[in-house]
């Protein structure tokens, strides 16, 4: 089980598009997934189409770790079987109250949290955690549950500058917390085809990060708010410009997982 945490410490990139989008891709690929909604807004837990029932968030969850039975209180994505897909895409469901732990001054007692709550499952193969935008405590709980980071930047000035303050980040946290946490890639998100200013800030991102720039970058797409709207997987949704957003997440997700080979193997079980 890989766990990959979406972060960015500014708001507005489309941090849970990108965690949408490659959960959309997973589920395509047959590949078990679950999205841990740790942002208070719960935006992910909205595009992924829950209702929120019985089970308790990850809130609750939180609060009472070895006690929460996570395989209970998780609740399938609609995607599913709007899709007519036998995949799974179960959501630890997000709510304001996780916004209790969302402070700067947790110890290392709060910060294994969500690894203990992530203890209690065997059945996925990727767990992507939605983390707000900033770096207090979920964000950090979320880090240390984790193997890798995903950092989200559009090609703006503010957003690449945030972009380098987060790696600083990740290397402290991994020093003083998480030895074995790694920068998984930064996705540049929303990018505008034909803009002078992407064009200068992807030139510029590429010289300060290198290979972690991941690609595909994924373009700006008018009508993601609408599929998001609809809680509806970009795959599942009509129309060119879906299917060519649904094809760059495809490729993002297998970069993130080691390479085509991988994901192409699970399309074929």
């Amino acid at each position: 089980m890989q766990v990959v945490s979406i972060s960015s410490l500014k708001g507005g990139v489309g941090k849970t598009s990108v965690t949408t989008g490659l959960a959309s891709a997973a589920l395509a690929a047959g590949i078990p997934t679950l999205v841990v909604d740790l942002d208070p807004h719960a935006d992910a837990t909205t595009a992924l189409g829950v209702q929120p029932g019985s089970q308790l968030d990850i809130g609750r969850m939180l609060k009472s770790p070895r006690k929460a039975r996570l395989p209970e209180n998780v609740a399938g994505s609609s995607w599913v079987s709007n899709g007519s897909s036998d995949g799974k895409l179960d959501v630890a469901v997000g709510s304001a109250f996780t916004g209790i732990y969302d402070r700067p001054d947790l110890g290392r007692r709060d910060l294994r949290r969500l690894s203990a709550v992530l203890a209690g499952t065997t059945s996925y193969e990727l767990v992507l955690v939605d983390c707000p935008p900033s770096l207090n405590g979920l964000t950090r709980m979320a880090w240390s549950a984790s193997d890798r980071v995903v950092l989200v930047a559009e090609p703006g000035l503010f957003s690449v500058a945030g972009t380098e303050r987060t790696m600083r980040a990740i290397q402290l946290f991994r020093q003083e917390f998480a030895p074995n946490l790694a920068p998984a890639g930064i996705v540049a998100n929303r990018v505008r085809t034909g803009s002078s200013e992407h064009a200068f800030r992807l030139a510029e991102m590429e010289s300060m990060f290198g290979e972690l720039l991941l690609s595909p970058h994924i373009p700006e797409q008018a009508n993601w708010q609408q599929i998001q709207g609809a809680a509806h997987s970009v795959h599942h949704w009509p129309g060119d410009s879906a299917k060519n957003s649904a094809k760059l997440f495809d490729d993002l997700l297998q970069n993130l997982l080691g390479g085509k080979s991988a994901v192409r193997d699970r399309r074929q079980r």
